[in-house]
């Protein structure tokens, strides 16, 4: 059941969905300062891959953000950040229901038994 692909692939997902909301923070901190690039998480496509190969293990990456910048060098944006934040918070609780509900069967087989 713990090696499933379904159950590895929500793992990995709230790993990646943990570390952005970690780099989301990060960037925020950092709004003002001078020369400070915008992370971004990246994990999506590689757990698709990684489904469909059977696995469901991938290991999220951070790249550095290659939009604009300010006149300060500066390319965190506050509305682009907030609005990643929420949508990474809804995903992660929809994530943690499905791992919820996946220890909650499990759960009423061992009383069944």
């Amino acid at each position: 059941m713990f090696t499933s692909v379904s159950f590895v692939a929500m793992n990995s997902a709230l790993d990646g969905l943990a570390l952005r909301q970690r780099v989301i923070a990060d960037n925020v901190a950092n709004i003002n300062t001078p020369g400070f690039l915008a992370g971004r998480v990246s994990f999506e496509d590689s757990l698709r891959a990684a489904v469909s190969d059977g696995s469901g293990a991938v290991s999220p990456r951070v790249a550095r953000s290659l939009e604009p910048t300010r006149t300060n060098g500066n390319n965190v944006n506050l509305d682009t950040e907030t609005l990643s934040n929420v949508d990474t918070g809804l995903r992660y609780q929809l994530a943690t229901q499905a791992v919820d509900g996946t220890f909650s069967r499990l759960r009423t087989a061992m009383r069944s038994a």
